[in-house]
């Protein structure tokens, strides 16, 4: 899993999980993408998403992690067709890191609707998932970094990889974003770091905070056997990261690499992991075609082998699921809002 069902704060309500984050280039400008309600929860519980979340793109345009930038989704009531309203709003400069800022309205639609507006189009409701996993190789990535040893597959062989994610679905949140809105927060690089950020209304009349998602993959590596940890790196911002968390994933990596005895100092190279990895932000320029694979991260497109690459990376050694987008049941389209149907 990228960041499916990723801790206890984000099983208690799988609308409010984020499953996956991806940025690519599309027909018109940038597109934002993030997943959410996986039908792995079970069919017994309510799908969709909630009408007191909130669910925000934000963008950092000067690469301090901090967001200059949020567009903001927020949902009401299932309705007897089936569909949810829904808004979207922009907020720039300090309203972008306030959760009670207001912004502006862009749009306005129901799920399972193409909304067009000046700087873009937004669609939101049913599809399928993208992404795949495979969970034996899953399990012993996670059991690894947990404890520090190689990954153990036991009798596990790349014939009998499987997909655990076939045939489910997920609810999309799509944004296309024109060049000339994203221009002036990129600056003359064109660069951009994005993450998805969930919240929950509370009952005090503030915001919980509930999954945040940049780069893929970072919490099937450090967080299968450490739910604590899941749950406290969904809370946090991103500006915080490798103050709070570099210690952790250069310890964790470099307890795998000294096992495999793969890098003359196994707790350098776990540095330069956690170097890359934080701020769990996923950087894009924008205007160029997306890839998140073994040569550059650039944004991540919905058929980039990211698990491959991570795990890879992380263990400095080919690790492989030995399955690929082939194993997808519904195909991402060509055209907008481009994730598969459901």
């Amino acid at each position: 899993m990228s960041h499916h069902l990723d801790s206890p704060i984000a099983r208690q309500d799988p609308r409010l999980d984020i499953t996956d984050l991806y940025v690519f280039r599309g027909e018109q400008g940038t597109v934002l993408v993030t997943n959410h309600s996986h039908s792995l929860a079970g069919e017994d519980i309510p799908r969709g998403l909630h009408p007191e979340g909130k669910y925000e793109f934000k963008i950092d345009g000067n690469g301090d992690a901090i967001e200059e930038v949020t567009y903001r989704f927020t949902f009401g009531e299932t309705e007897g067709d089936g569909t949810q309203p829904y808004e979207v709003r922009r907020l720039a400069g300090a309203e972008a890191r306030d959760a009670f800022g207001g912004g502006v309205v862009l749009a306005q639609g129901r799920t399972g609707q193409v909304v067009e507006f000046e700087s873009g189009r937004a669609w939101a409701g049913k599809a399928g998932d993208p992404f795949w996993i495979e969970p034996d190789v899953l399990h012993a990535v996670g059991a690894a970094f947990e404890a520090g040893t190689r990954i153990e597959l036991g009798e596990w062989t790349p014939d009998l990889a499987t997909n655990l994610f076939a045939g489910h679905t997920v609810y999309s949140l799509v944004l296309e974003l024109i060049d000339e809105e994203l221009a002036p927060i990129a600056g003359p690089d064109r660069r951009i770091g994005v993450w998805g950020l969930v919240s929950l209304a509370t009952d005090a009349g503030g915001w919980r905070q509930i999954n945040r998602a940049g780069l893929p993959m970072i919490h099937p590596l450090f967080t299968q056997l450490d739910e604590h940890l899941g749950d406290h790196l969904n809370e946090s911002h991103p500006s915080e990261d490798r103050e709070t968390y570099g210690k952790v994933i250069t310890d964790k990596v470099a307890g795998v690499v000294r096992a495999y005895g793969n890098a003359e100092h196994a707790e350098a190279y776990g540095r330069t992991v956690a170097e890359r990895f934080l701020p769990n932000i996923l950087r894009y320029t924008v205007g160029t075609p997306a890839s998140f694979g073994f040569a550059a991260w650039n944004g991540r497109s919905l058929i980039d082998n990211a698990p491959d690459a991570m795990f890879s990376f992380a263990a400095n050694r080919a690790v492989t699921l030995a399955i690929g987008k082939e194993s997808i049941t519904s195909k991402p389209r060509a055209t907008f809002p481009y994730v598969p149907t459901a």
